[in-house]
């Protein structure tokens, strides 16, 4: 385990955690996306030790670290107890907000299992960038609910224009669209931070894989 130089945060290498984490964190495996295409899921996690630990962090200058870890009963069980981990992208992510935040003027309000999930959370049918703590479902900007047509193409077009790389979901009800709230996403980011451990722990990472 390293720290993070200024960051009150911990880097763990996933592979060297213990089993009942790792197999719902599947770190450095291959996932099949929506569209069939393998991505393969993050290596290397901040810790968090509890969630006052989450609520002090400050992953950028307007975003809590506990914002983007609210996740409900569908969380996998060894995930909603602590220690906790998220990928080390989630600092690139807020930091994205924050542009932006700024572009809207006001508070950005990220939904209830709307940030990071592990690959094992109920919700997930298959990969989403939500596991590589990529992706966000944003459902209030400022007084405005995303609910409806025009606030979600609205604010859709502000995160694209805001937030080059940003990709936003349609609106709309079929499966990949959204009518309840706004994601936002920037694909399957992975992090290696510069102290994360890197020890060769003979695994054969091009043939670990999971349907």
């Amino acid at each position: 385990m390293a720290d993070a130089p200024g960051f009150p945060l911990a880097v763990v290498d996933g592979l060297r955690l213990e089993k009942s984490v790792r197999d719902v964190l599947l770190p450095d495996r291959h996932v099949h996306d929506e569209n069939g295409v393998v991505r393969r899921l993050p290596r290397y996690f901040y810790e968090i030790v509890s969630w006052e630990h989450a609520m002090s962090v400050r992953v950028s200058p307007n975003f809590g670290l506990w914002e983007f870890i609210q996740t409900d009963v569908r969380e996998a069980a060894p995930l909603r107890a602590f220690p906790r981990y998220v990928p080390c992208t989630i600092t690139m992510l807020a930091l994205c907000l924050e542009r932006f935040r700024e572009a809207a003027g006001t508070f950005v309000h990220i939904a209830a299992n709307g940030g990071y999930r592990s690959p094992r959370h109920a919700i997930n049918t298959n990969a989403t960038p939500h596991c590589w703590a990529s992706a966000v479902n944003v459902h209030r900007v400022g007084d405005v609910y995303l609910n409806d047509r025009e606030s979600i193409e609205r604010f859709a077009a502000l995160a694209r224009e805001s937030m080059p790389g940003a990709w936003t979901r349609p609106f709309g009800t079929a499966r990949g669209e959204t009518d309840d709230q706004l994601h936002i996403d920037f694909g399957y980011v992975l992090s290696i931070p510069r102290d994360a451990p890197t020890a060769n722990l003979g695994f054969d990472a091009e043939r670990r894989s999971v349907s």
